[in-house]
């Protein structure tokens, strides 16, 4: 179950990351970059964020230092939708319901990171 988990994490970063804001496929996201950073570089800086997200994905499968990535991933996710909540709800999929779906989010990767692979090391 923690592998799939893992892949599945992953798999949500690479996706967000490449289609959504590297090759921009869903607009709405260099919106809510262009409203809360600014519009003069928001093209650039949603790119930027997009590579990052794809780097994490790939942190996430390497499983390197993989505590120190869940609490990054537990960081980012919360202040990335706290900030879009406060400021940019209209934009969001499912508006101000978007948090529900982050702290889901939140709760996986704890739960695979902290619990799930505390029990798969132990059997090993």
């Amino acid at each position: 179950m923690h592998k799939i988990l893992n892949y599945c994490i992953a798999v949500i970063w690479a996706i967000n990351g490449l289609f959504c804001k590297v090759l921009n496929l869903v607009p709405r996201h260099e919106m809510i970059v262009s409203t809360i950073l600014g519009s003069e570089h928001a093209r650039l800086l949603t790119s930027i964020i997009g590579i990052l997200e794809i780097m994490m994905s790939i942190w996430i499968l390497s499983r390197f230092k993989s505590k120190l990535n869940a609490i990054t991933q537990i960081i980012i996710i919360g202040t990335m939708n706290t900030l879009e909540f406060i400021f940019v709800p209209e934009l969001l999929l499912w508006g101000k319901f978007n948090s529900i779906f982050a702290g889901m989010l939140i709760l996986t990767v704890y739960y695979n990171e902290f619990v799930l692979n505390k029990k798969s090391t132990q059997k090993a």
